[in-house]
């Protein structure tokens, strides 16, 4: 190929249009951690969340209007930039070799609509702090009694295995947040006077962006690492669902899904979906909640 400038736009195209296939390739597996995750745009470094202490609820309006406050103002997430690059041969694109890097965009295609799966799963098992300075899941979430005294509430049910969650996914606010400053690209270096091109004999490919995940509301998961069976997943369910909100008013949470590593996917199967338990009787959990075997979730 001649390197002019049009066959080499013509080239950044073609590579494109493979990054674009391999994007695409996932479907709705790549949205994945939309279930989990409340997706906001980021305009800014660092994204400041300031969530309501409890899920907003209606009172009767009696007197003047009870204004809510947002609090948790100091809480915010700082986007992370990341990138990944292929260089081509001057070489290779001369003697028209280049068609073997498709498959190499198209994975990078890939890996770029994974990426976000990844990240989502890769802070919530790091398990960091929120917006009421206690980890995501733990057994000290300060929360208000109906007297007004401060208690410990706990979304961790323990154990020592993989952990598996237990989820309200039906609501606008979701566990998690993934924010957006600069989605994903792809983009090139291909002009032949560049430095980069100069020095190496190379051209550079690549994509890049600039994101993060962070906790949201840490009352709509619950964490587990017993067992999971019947018993276990209706301990786990009846903690989510028995969650309250300052001065012990009911947040009418829903066990929606219950989100497993791939190798508790047959366990889960026989507690969610099976519509027999093992003696043959009725499964009264089947169907009780939707299942998301997540790949990216760590497994011993």
């Amino acid at each position: 190929m001649d390197l002019t400038s049009a066959n080499l736009n013509a080239l950044f195209k073609a590579y494109k249009t493979h990054f674009q296939q391999g994007f695409d390739s996932l479907g709705d597996d790549g949205a994945l951690f939309q279930l989990f995750c409340t997706v906001v745009p980021s305009t800014t470094a660092v994204e400041v969340y300031p969530f309501l202490k409890s899920l907003p609820r209606m009172r009767e309006w009696l007197g003047d209007r009870v204004i809510h406050s947002l609090e948790g103002g100091d809480f915010s997430i700082k986007n992370r930039k990341f990138e990944l690059t292929e260089g081509v041969e001057r070489d290779a694109i001369e003697d028209d070799t280049y068609g073997l890097y498709g498959p190499v965009f198209n994975e990078f295609g890939r890996s770029s609509r994974e990426h976000p799966n990844e990240l989502a799963v890769e802070v919530l098992e790091n398990n960091p702090d929120c917006f009421d300075g206690q980890p995501l899941f733990d057994t000290d979430h300060p929360v208000l009694d109906a007297d007004g005294k401060e208690v410990s509430v706990s979304n961790d049910m323990g154990g020592s295995g993989d952990a598996w969650y237990v989820m309200d996914l039906s609501r606008a606010i979701k566990p998690m947040v993934f924010q957006k400053r600069r989605d994903y690209d792809f983009r090139s270096i291909t002009n032949l006077n560049d430095s980069e091109v100069f020095m190496k004999d190379k051209f550079l490919f690549g994509t890049d962006a600039r994101v993060n995940a962070g906790p949201g509301l840490w009352m709509l998961a619950v964490r587990s690492k017993q067992e999971l069976n019947a018993a276990n997943y209706k301990a786990a369910r009846e903690r989510l669902q028995a969650m309250k909100g300052d001065y012990a008013r009911p947040l009418a949470l829903r066990h929606t899904h219950t989100m497993v590593p791939s190798t508790m996917e047959g366990a889960a199967r026989k507690v969610v979906q099976n519509l027999l338990a093992a003696g043959g009787e009725t499964n009264e959990w089947a169907n009780t909640s939707q299942l998301i075997v997540n790949p990216w979730l760590a497994t011993a």
